[in-house]
């Protein structure tokens, strides 16, 4: 009770300071960090830029399985074209593969949709899961399951997720990862974007299956988007059994909400102190502890905007967040043509069994850079 009683003290002082911190400070970030120096041990692409498969790419994933690491995201000519696809890449001795379309949006003959937001997960026991969405919008899409067996080599025939009552089309973990229960549960961190009446709203829920997306059940929506329009959760965990998600909104904050009782219940959304240009983010419990959340420390209004720097930074109770690490910074003149120069966004992290971090993020729309990082030197 005591711990809760702080929590909510916390909580009631970040917020004051978000409204006192409402103009964002990037003076003081760290220089651009350079691959080999530090805590950045190593950068590159996935796939490379010359001569790429795809015009544009999107939105990746990133897991690792008992073969490697495996990758993937969206891509086709530009995102909502009906040519989206998920596209895949595995990690062999070091080297990743040439990507491969694995899914895509065919309905029939002369229908097809494009796909969205894949998201990778290996549960302690079963296959491989990617799950993605397929829609003409984030307001008419579904949520898709595939399998693999083989670590991602191949994959089972895509089934939809279904329809819950609470919700409508069941989306599973809506752009990051989930986290598996001790009980075996499967808890996806989701939201919806919803337009009623011309007044769309951005709301947050989660959906639980116990059968590896066979059935499920959904909690929430945990906001009604008035006062915070969130998506995109991340879930962050803590060794007496608290939950926190970090949450993209359109209020100019990355948005907290926390659960004392396994995720059943959940706080109000409220903000936290670091800047959100409404664009996505992602965060880890790392093994030591710590929290670590990838995003972008800007908003739509700063000297740098919008998607035009990448960030990680740390905390080690869920409020005192700290930026650590810059891993993009855009400040040159956009070339003819290009409408995403300079774009670093929609992030995906995860912690490796050796300990390290790895983080796979859009680069200019181009290309799916995959960067490592070692936590004990930040």
């Amino acid at each position: 009770m005591k711990y809760r009683f702080f929590s909510l003290s916390i909580l009631i002082l970040y917020l004051f300071l978000g409204t006192v911190f409402s103009q964002v400070d990037q003076s003081n970030l760290p220089a651009i960090a350079v691959a080999g120096k530090g805590a950045f041990l190593k950068a590159e692409q996935i796939f490379p830029i010359v001569g790429k498969q795809t015009q544009e790419c999107h939105a990746s994933t990133i897991v690792e399985t008992d073969a490697g690491l495996v990758a993937a995201w969206f891509a086709g000519t530009r995102e909502k074209d009906p040519d989206v696809g998920i596209w895949l890449s595995r990690q062999v001795d070091g080297t990743w593969l040439k990507p491969i379309e694995v899914v895509n949006g065919v309905q029939s003959m002369t229908l097809r949709y494009p796909c969205w937001n894949p998201v990778l997960f290996q549960p302690r026991v079963g296959p491989l899961m990617l799950f993605y969405k397929v829609g003409p919008s984030p307001r008419e899409w579904w949520g898709m399951l595939t399998t693999s067996e083989d670590d991602g080599k191949t994959w089972s025939w895509p089934k939809k997720l279904g329809k819950h009552w609470a919700l409508g089309h069941l989306l599973g973990p809506v752009k990051n990862k989930p986290i598996q229960l001790k009980d075996g549960s499967i808890f996806c961190p989701s939201s919806t974007e919803l337009d009623e009446e011309n007044n769309v709203s951005w709301r947050v829920h989660f959906e639980v299956t116990s059968d590896l997306g066979k059935t499920w059940d959904v909690i929430g929506p945990i906001n009604d988007g008035n006062t915070y329009d969130a998506i995109q959760p991340s879930i962050l965990t803590y060794e007496n059994g608290d939950m926190q998600i970090l949450c993209r909104t359109r209020q100019n904050r990355v948005a907290q909400s926390w659960s004392f009782d396994g995720g059943k219940n959940w706080s109000d959304v409220e903000s936290t102190i670091l800047p959100n240009p409404s664009a996505g983010t992602d965060a880890l419990t790392l093994s030591d502890g710590r929290q670590i959340l990838v995003y972008n420390h800007t908003t739509r209004e700063t000297e740098i905007p919008s998607r035009q720097i990448l960030n990680v930074a740390v905390a080690d109770n869920g409020f005192n967040w700290k930026p650590v690490i810059t891993l993009e910074k855009e400040t040159g003149n956009r070339p003819r043509g290009n409408r995403h120069w300079g774009e670093y966004s929609y992030p995906a992290v995860i912690q490796t069994r050796d300990g390290n971090v790895h983080i796979t993020y859009t680069y200019n729309r181009e290309g799916i850079k995959h960067v490592i990082l070692d936590p004990q030197k930040i």
